[in-house]
């Protein structure tokens, strides 16, 4: 990584974990979080947010959503606006995740619409990106990544309101993980391609964070790359230790 980068070692509980769960994993993660240098960030399910943020207050530990709607108010049944998320806590949110555009149908542009809404309510926005197994195995892994960024980046990109995050959606949760070649000349094409969307000098401050089945075990040949500034952590999340291990291995 470089070292004018903190690193972001972020936790995607996706939809697990009970109150009582979110609340124990949150205080253990909470009392290590002095033991790492790596700024540190939980994204619990919708209504843990503010349980774990009773936890997290007056820490380092940041506190993050899963997802946001484009509108900061109206008739939108079971979403939740930006402007709620800033209010009770929040300073960022994950958009774009390959489940929610695989799930849900989520295009470029409807995460395009989110990352302004965040924005426009001073979150940071995680933008994700990745390709299948299949655009993998037709060698379209660079052009689906160059592609995502253009579409779902809006103007006014900066290396503080947004964060991006490759997740090979074949690695995810599959125990597969991409060669270190592979990462390394991944990152860099989506460090290019952000430059393209925000300047050469947003593109050298914005972070870039490796997800899909990493762990304590493979995490420090991964967080050592130049242009790999920390992980977009799944099912690692769920266990302190495993949380706390990758986070120690940043440099």
């Amino acid at each position: 990584m470089n070292k004018s980068r903190q690193s972001l070692i972020a936790g995607n509980w996706k939809m697990n974990m009970s109150v009582a769960e979110g609340c124990a994993l949150a205080q253990q993660i909470v009392s290590q979080a002095a033991t790492v240098s790596c700024e540190l960030l939980l994204c619990p399910p919708a209504p843990l947010l503010g349980f774990v943020m009773a936890e997290t207050n007056g820490s380092e530990v940041q506190l993050g959503s899963q997802d946001c709607h484009f509108n900061d108010a109206g008739a939108h049944t079971g979403d939740t606006s930006a402007k709620l998320l800033a209010d009770i806590g929040c300073g960022y949110v994950i958009l774009g995740h390959s489940e929610r555009r695989a799930d849900h149908g989520e295009t470029d542009q409807q995460v395009a619409a989110k990352v302004t809404a965040a924005w426009r309510n001073q979150l940071t926005a995680i933008i994700c990106i990745g390709e299948t197994e299949s655009q993998r195995d037709a060698g379209k892994t660079l052009s689906v990544v160059r592609a995502q960024i253009a579409g779902s980046i809006p103007p006014g990109a900066t290396g503080a309101n947004t964060v991006i995050a490759y997740e090979p959606v074949w690695a995810i949760g599959s125990g597969k993980v991409p060669s270190v070649n592979d990462v390394t000349k991944i990152h860099a094409e989506t460090r290019t391609a952000f430059a393209e969307a925000a300047g050469a000098g947003e593109a050298e401050l914005v972070r870039i964070l490796y997800g899909g089945s990493l762990k304590p075990e493979n995490a420090s040949e991964f967080l050592a790359l130049e242009d790999v500034d920390g992980g977009l952590i799944g099912g690692a999340s769920l266990k302190a230790q495993d949380f706390i291990g990758i986070a120690s291995s940043c440099p």
